[in-house]
């Protein structure tokens, strides 16, 4: 990585830091381009160098977030292993915590067009994990509908455990998931 490369990322990365930081302290509409050079540290240009005004930064955040969490899903290979499933869930309940926009959008009904997105991407993702693992093609759609439920069912707690304020710790969502995978997915999986 050259020097504008290492500074380009460094500057990106202060912008997503204040823009995450920012979320914990005002609503995601309320969050100006001021508010967020002012907490990067880094001056105007630095920030429209980047990205054109908040609601592309908003978007880079979506994008960079489903990324993210593609990148774990593809590191999932599901056994009937309870160590293995925990830590699995367990770095997406970190991944959850530490990244406010992801709680914000799982909180709020401002989620839709992220969800869009997500859900979009979630259905590649189910269409090819489906094609790869199952060979006969009647099992394929039914397949695709079990790797949904569980993709919805994580969803869904992971929802509620943000409304709750994370007051349960990561640990224990993570054996939720776990249990739920492994008893109610997985045999179906098989």
């Amino acid at each position: 990585m050259n020097e504008t490369d290492e500074r380009y990322s460094t500057a990106e990365d202060a912008i997503y830091d204040a823009f995450f930081l920012l979320l914990k302290e005002k609503d995601i509409e309320k969050i100006t381009v001021s508010d967020v050079i002012k907490k990067a540290g880094i001056v105007r240009s630095t920030f429209y160098n980047h990205y054109e005004n908040v609601p592309a930064l908003v978007s880079a955040a979506e994008d960079k977030t489903i990324k993210d969490i593609f990148s774990l899903m593809e590191s999932f290979h599901p056994q009937n292993d309870k160590d293995m499933c925990h830590s699995y869930f367990l770095a997406i309940c970190n991944y959850t915590k530490k990244n406010p926009f992801l709680a914000n959008l799982l909180e709020s009904p401002r989620g839709d067009a992220f969800f869009e997105k997500t859900i979009t991407m979630f259905h590649r993702y189910v269409t090819d994990v489906s094609h790869t693992v199952v060979s006969k093609k009647d099992y394929q759609i039914e397949f695709s509908y079990y790797i949904a439920g569980a993709i919805g069912s994580t969803i869904g707690v992971l929802h509620k455990w943000i409304t709750e304020d994370f007051k349960i710790p990561a640990e224990d969502i993570a054996d939720i998931l776990a249990t739920i995978f492994l008893t109610g997915v997985l045999p179906y999986l098989k």
